[in-house]
């Protein structure tokens, strides 16, 4: 395993961190969605659609808050998690918040699904200054805390991990030819940048092909067949599951072994390389900035126990090789501490001081923000940099399997 340092990404644990939590005031404060029992979130996210794949990242989420809740809730409040499908369609996306806000009255939008979706609502949220938390997406335009206090971001920054890619490249293949596939919007377009900003003054001789896609294509395979009869020897693969997975298949379908880099977005096992074939999937490149549930190293660890742990009571029909079941409880458990921390004044002021506290003032990779051993029971289930890991064997690891 290589592992490339940068400063430490943003994620939390899931269990109740050492923070300090923000003084909370004596008497009680509300705003809409918060009463003396309840607190509701909402949510959307792709229960159907293109992206459908990930749409176990909320359940595990789901599952998450009524565990929170059968511990005795936010300060004595239970957590009325809404989460609607949007089909990963940015007009729906819209439909769904919209009422979400003016009809189901919420307190936040918190961890809403994808870079097109969240910014279709993203002006309507701080026009109304509604708090959108934690959003599952790592496009760059979330760091604005001037034109929108209220949105935040979660994961790792694309940019970033395009930068992280072109490091490989450059210490591997060297004299490689580069094609890249990406989504034509804000999400793929961060990825592309961040491989030529770590390609620096070699990006323009090394990267020979930019293919795109839309969500609405039924497959890549013409571009993965154009990027091949390019010349390229080195593919970059930042698709979203679904197109990633058939990428991958017609790879191997057409003989073409070039050095695979697979983004962090779609290297789920269950929803990508799955789909595309354990066997084709094997000598790919890929990052991980949280703990892989089919990695070994961890079986020992303290994160790790407690995840299988939260698993087996109260998501046993959530697949255990599934990166994507890791990600879920660390965004909840990221939401429900700073619910936690405003005490009795849930007003949407508010949830974002502590919100800016976990974040660093909405800087997504703030050095040591969380440390491994503040968070969890005996450790965290997200790491201490991104690693940059080739696929071996693929087979579930003993113990996951479904």
């Amino acid at each position: 395993m290589k592992q490339i340092t940068r400063r430490t990404v943003l994620a939390t644990a899931p269990a109740a961190m050492a923070l300090a939590a923000l003084p909370a005031h004596a008497s009680k404060q509300y705003d809409p969605g918060v009463t003396d029992s309840e607190i509701k979130i909402g949510n959307t996210a792709p229960y159907s659609g293109p992206a459908s794949n990930y749409s176990t990242i909320w359940k595990c989420e789901a599952a998450y808050f009524n565990m929170i809740n059968a511990q005795g809730g936010v300060n004595g409040r239970q957590i009325n998690f809404i989460s609607y499908d949007d089909a990963y369609s940015p007009p729906k996306t819209v439909e769904m918040t919209r009422k979400l806000v003016e009809q189901d009255q919420v307190f936040v939008i918190a961890g809403g699904a994808g870079t097109p979706t969240n910014t279709a609502i993203w002006k309507y949220m701080n026009q109304h200054e509604v708090p959108q938390l934690f959003v599952a997406t790592g496009a760059t335009k979330w760091d604005d805390p001037k034109g929108h206090p209220w949105t935040i971001g979660f994961q790792p920054n694309y940019q970033s991990e395009g930068r992280i890619y072109a490091a490989y490249i450059l210490q591997h293949k060297s004299d490689g030819t580069i094609g890249v596939l990406y989504q034509n919007d804000d999400f793929g377009k961060d990825y592309l940048k961040g491989v030529k900003d770590g390609l620096g003054a070699k990006a323009a001789s090394m990267i020979k092909v930019e293919a795109t896609y839309e969500t609405t294509d039924p497959t890549v395979a013409s571009q993965v067949v154009n990027i091949k009869a390019a010349g390229c020897d080195v593919f970059v693969n930042t698709a979203i599951n679904k197109f990633a997975a058939q990428a991958i298949r017609k790879a191997a379908e057409i003989e073409w072994q070039p050095l695979h880099i697979l983004s962090g977005i779609g290297n789920s096992l269950a929803g990508t390389l799955k789909p595309a074939g354990l066997e084709a999937s094997k000598g790919l490149v890929t990052d991980f900035f949280l703990k892989d549930p089919t990695d070994p190293q961890w079986k020992d660890d303290g994160g790790y126990k407690w995840w299988l742990g939260f698993m087996n009571e109260w998501y046993p029909e959530g697949d255990k090789n599934d990166a994507l079941n890791v990600f879920g409880p660390t965004a909840a458990a990221t939401i429900v501490h700073v619910l936690k921390a405003c005490g009795d004044e849930l007003t949407r002021a508010n949830v974002m001081k502590p919100t800016n506290a976990v974040a660093g003032d909405h800087d997504q990779y703030q050095p040591d923000r969380f440390r491994a051993d503040q968070a969890g029971p005996d450790g965290a289930l997200r790491r201490r940099a991104v690693a940059i890991v080739r696929l071996g064997d693929l087979e579930p690891a003993a113990g996951l399997t479904h």
